[in-house]
């Protein structure tokens, strides 16, 4: 897979995410899309790591589900970031 093909995913995956876990992880949709780039990344390395499996094809429903998979941790911990920051 390409690099754009790698980013139109990424950004995809980060715009579903945000739509699964809705709340205050700051940064707006802007920051969930960038997540979004980070948690393909994640998602195919966890992906590769645990199931042999990566985020290697743009129509394949693992890479989707890797990639989705990926965006929602990134959120997840840019959430308690944003949450323990904000306390400061």
């Amino acid at each position: 897979m390409g690099i754009l093909a790698f980013l139109l995913l990424g950004l995809i995956a980060g715009a579903i995410a945000k739509a699964i876990l809705p709340g205050r992880q700051g940064g707006g949709w802007i920051g969930a899309l960038i997540c979004g780039v980070i948690g393909a990344i994640l998602g195919g390395w966890i992906g590769g790591a645990l199931f042999g499996e990566g985020v290697d094809a743009f129509f394949s429903l693992s890479s989707w589900l890797l990639a989705i998979l990926g965006s929602l941790i990134v959120l997840v911990v840019w959430g308690f970031i944003s949450r323990a920051m904000a306390r400061d």
